[in-house]
């Protein structure tokens, strides 16, 4: 699946407020929680809960919230399909990173190993 110029700028202007509450929903309808949310989210930008919060008040869009982050070195290990796209295949960067942080929020959601979740490289 090809993405698209208006997909990945559809992307960049959607604020991470608006769908943070999303992503807590899907981990607690599967027994996780904001605490694990917040783990993942933390190990995929630095972010820990006060910055994630400070983002959803300041209705930052995915653009400016990944300008701010530091992605964590092994981002790259992160591979499979979300919303119909190869993530590891994702030409735009932006779009990469939100897949990245749809990926993980998926796997949390179905219950894989946090270890598992938070790659690391093999040795």
């Amino acid at each position: 699946m090809t993405s698209t110029a208006h997909h990945d700028e559809r992307i960049a202007k959607m604020t991470f407020a608006s769908v943070y509450p999303h992503y807590v929903t899907k981990v607690e309808k599967k027994g996780k929680t904001e605490e694990d949310l917040t783990t993942v989210i933390e190990w995929l930008t630095g972010f820990d809960k006060k910055e994630i919060d400070k983002r959803i008040k300041e209705k930052a869009t995915f653009e400016e919230f990944f300008a701010k982050a530091t992605l964590n070195p092994n981002a790259h290990l992160i591979k499979g399909l979300i919303c119909g796209y190869r993530v590891e295949e994702i030409e735009n960067e932006l779009t990469q990173k939100a897949r990245y942080l749809d990926k993980l929020v998926d796997e949390l959601a179905r219950g894989k190993k946090m270890e598992n979740i938070l790659r690391k490289p093999k040795d």
